[in-house]
């Protein structure tokens, strides 16, 4: 058996209706449907969710994993959400909301803006210091939320000599040195 497919996902706060392949969870962030392989049967047993297949072939065996994560991360999502958290650092770089759009000052002639999917709700929060603004993108679909946030950092990736673009909160962008360090052992 797969160690993930064959553990039971808690239902807690969450409520889950099961119509033949369809698997509907409302929660108080939302409301998120999965369409199940053919293959793969979804059992809801009192307060607890249940993966089952059908044999020991190994695709069967990859969705049986996979089906038990995407219905762990939907009620997940729709009870707590998930939250990403992009910061900006450069100067003059910055992000603003116009309507239904993020608007990106970071470092290019115009100004890049990007649609916010639904589903998808997002913060600007001005930041202290050397990072200019914070983008919190927040949602009950950890796949759209993760794609979004993945999305916005592209724009921009952080470069490795000054360390200036969009990176995600508390990660770690290792500095090269520049051409100064190199030239100073060669005296």
């Amino acid at each position: 058996m797969s160690r993930i497919g064959k553990k039971p996902v808690p239902v807690g706060k969450a409520k889950v209706s099961i119509n033949g392949q369809k698997v509907n969870v409302e929660g108080p962030k939302g409301k998120l449907e999965l369409n199940v392989h053919p293959s793969i049967k979804v059992e809801l047993s009192g307060s607890e969710v249940a993966v089952a297949r059908p044999d020991d072939q190994r695709q069967s065996k990859a969705l049986h994993g996979l089906t038990r994560a995407l219905l762990a991360n939907m009620i997940e999502g729709v009870t707590n959400g998930y939250k990403i958290t992009l910061e900006l650092r450069g100067v003059g770089y910055k992000a603003d909301m116009k309507g239904k759009n993020l608007v990106l000052s970071v470092g290019f002639a115009n100004q890049v803006a990007v649609s916010i999917p639904s589903g998808v709700a997002v913060k600007v929060d001005p930041g202290q210091g050397e990072i200019t603004n914070k983008i919190v993108v927040e949602g009950p679909d950890k796949q759209a939320v993760g794609n979004f946030a993945a999305e916005v950092r592209k724009i921009r990736k952080p470069e490795p000599y000054k360390g200036k673009g969009i990176r995600y909160e508390g990660e770690a962008v290792k500095i090269k040195p520049g051409k100064a360090f190199a030239g100073a052992g060669a005296k």
